[in-house]
């Protein structure tokens, strides 16, 4: 818990008009809290036993103002610290957003979407509570359990010490539960980001799950999932509904012996009726705030769990690191110098060297697995070689700021991807929007027949995934968005493997007329699109094997010819 206010009080140095505010309320409720204990002395003294008429009158106006007093300490409390902590949550979540996305593919790939999402989502709502409620109610809390010991012991140092005497022995009992209850938390908070995991996986492959009637399936396995989150989270419950009773005996026990001990005060005129009264009521609120303590400490084992979770993703470095050289000019040429990757022990590439310029358009073909999406991931910057070194213009890869280097690459990838937004802003992704280079990169994409018929148009909001769209649309959304770039360097990974034959015929007529103005990487399984390439290398297990034109490979290159017969090129 300490470790909690140490990491999260820091947060409220930005909001110290808001928390002085809270501040002044939480104190307004702790001395509301022991005034209302002190008005029953005069209640019972000058008023049923005096008969003091006077008292009478003014003690009315008293309980109204401290009621009030600290219904608005009450008011002030909530609402600024709900305020700084929404405001806390929020910028923990732009910054752990913030923080992930610029994390290396490899941890994307590694860890569950679904896990991720939870952390953001189900874990930062814990981490929530510690500034909203865990934080202003142990310090409210506190101040209410020092104003009224200092009452209690103020009116009778005897009894006080009985009962702060008895409750210290709650602590060993409670500090246990909160051992268990933080182990729970853990396991909950990890099955419900495995439920969260199953939730995605069953919405993003809901067409195969529906072609294949697996819906039963599916919902056995998320059945399973959210059994073990239903199993934690009664278990913390059981845990947390302990704490309760055991202060109830403890208090119970407390208040027992002050009311044996007090009572026999009373009755040898050693204390008066109103004052007794006003101990016992001071007393019975007192176990108030420490019951609400013990229940505070626990729910902070949870927010402990979830801050610890958040932290690991915090704590998370990209291996692959941004350079200072900012590229400025257009990308006249790219070197791969012998350049080897090993992505998780194994060699995905081995001693490539290959050399573009401007204007060259090359192919990239293989069986699955044999290195091409590596290399052109290696191109992209997802990863960094283990080997050998990637040149752009003569300058290292690596010295390159990979924002710059982002915005001369265009990238249109075999999966394709349609953000929930129009048309037009899906084309003009990540750079300024123009209507007329929206509608020309649409018309280079062939797109433009089918937006037109759309029913706003560019302006036409997109479902998520595009799936208002069919394949081919959407292929060609993509192909737009590439072109709207104007890049230096364009690849295309089986980019128009959804077109019918005359619209893909139409793009590469299309692609060959831009071709001097960049340099254009194709990686292919269908042949006949790459024939007019200006080199094709042939990838096996991670090594080129073969270079050269349609041709001449033909001629000289055994796996070539396989893949060829294979497309019935020849």
């Amino acid at each position: 818990m300490k470790a909690l206010f140490k990491a999260y009080l820091p947060y409220l140095s930005g909001y110290k008009l808001q928390f002085l505010l809270a501040i002044f309320g939480m104190v307004a409720v702790a001395v509301g809290t022991a005034g209302s204990a002190q008005i029953i002395k005069p209640v019972m003294d000058d008023i049923f036993i005096a008969g003091d008429e006077d008292m009478l009158t003014k003690i009315p106006f008293l309980l109204v103002a401290v009621f009030a007093l600290k219904g608005i300490g009450q008011y002030l409390q909530t609402y600024y610290m709900s305020y700084v902590g929404l405001d806390v949550v929020r910028r923990l979540r732009d910054e752990l957003v913030g923080h992930l996305i610029h994390q290396d593919m490899a941890f994307f790939q590694t860890m569950h979407s679904g896990e991720i999402l939870s952390r953001i989502t189900n874990d930062i709502a814990r981490i929530q509570m510690v500034v909203t409620e865990i934080i202003p109610n142990v310090l409210r809390e506190i101040l209410t359990i020092i104003a009224l010991t200092g009452y209690v012991i103020y009116e009778s140092p005897k009894l006080a010490f009985y009962f702060l005497v008895i409750m210290p022995l709650a602590l060993y009992p409670l500090s246990r539960l909160a051992k268990k209850m933080k182990r729970y938390s853990r396991l909950s908070q990890e099955h419900t980001a495995s439920m969260t995991g199953r939730l995605s996986e069953i919405f993003s492959n809901i067409e195969v799950i529906k072609s294949n009637s697996t819906q039963a399936l599916e919902s056995e396995k998320f059945a399973v999932e959210n059994q073990k989150v239903f199993k934690y989270l009664l278990k913390q419950i059981k845990v947390n509904a302990l704490t309760s009773p055991l202060m109830e005996i403890l208090g119970a026990v407390a208040i027992g012996v002050v009311i044996y001990i007090g009572g026999k005060e009373v009755i040898s005129k050693e204390m008066t009726v109103g004052a007794f009264f006003a101990f016992s009521a001071a007393l019975f609120m007192l176990y108030t705030p420490i019951k609400r303590l013990s229940r505070l400490y626990n729910k902070a084992q949870d927010a402990v769990v979830a801050d610890k979770r958040m932290r690991e993703l915090l704590a998370q470095r990209p291996e692959v690191r941004s350079g200072k050289i900012a590229l400025a000019e257009p990308i006249e040429s790219i070197l791969f110098d012998h350049v080897s990757l090993v992505y998780e022990d194994s060699p995905a590439l081995e001693d490539i060297n290959m050399h573009l310029n401007k204007g060259d358009w090359v192919a990239l073909v293989g069986d699955s697995g044999a290195g091409k999406s590596s290399f052109v991931n290696l191109l992209v910057r997802f990863y960094d070689p283990s080997s050998g070194s990637i040149q752009i213009n003569g300058i290292d890869m690596a010295e390159i700021e990979i924002g710059s280097l982002h915005r001369k690459i265009a990238y249109v990838t075999q999966r394709i991807y349609i953000f929930n937004d129009t048309v037009g802003n899906n084309v003009a992704y990540g750079e300024p929007y123009d209507e007329e280079r929206v509608i020309e990169a649409l018309r280079k994409a062939h797109a433009v027949e089918f937006v037109d018929k759309l029913e706003a148009g560019i302006d036409t909001m997109l479902t998520e995934g595009g799936n208002n769209l069919s394949g081919g649309q959407r292929q060609r959304i993509a192909l737009a968005r590439a072109l709207y770039k104007e890049p230096d360097v364009l690849i295309l990974d089986e980019a128009t493997s959804a077109l019918d034959n005359k619209s893909e015929v139409l793009i590469q007529k299309a692609l060959k007329a831009l071709k001097n103005e960049m340099i254009t990487i194709t990686v292919a399984h269908r042949l006949s699109t790459i024939e007019d390439a200006d080199r094709i290398y042939v990838f096996e297990a991670g090594k080129i094997i073969c270079e050269g034109t349609h041709n001449s490979l033909l001629e000289g290159c055994e796996a070539y010819r396989k893949l060829a017969k294979v497309n019935r090129v020849f």
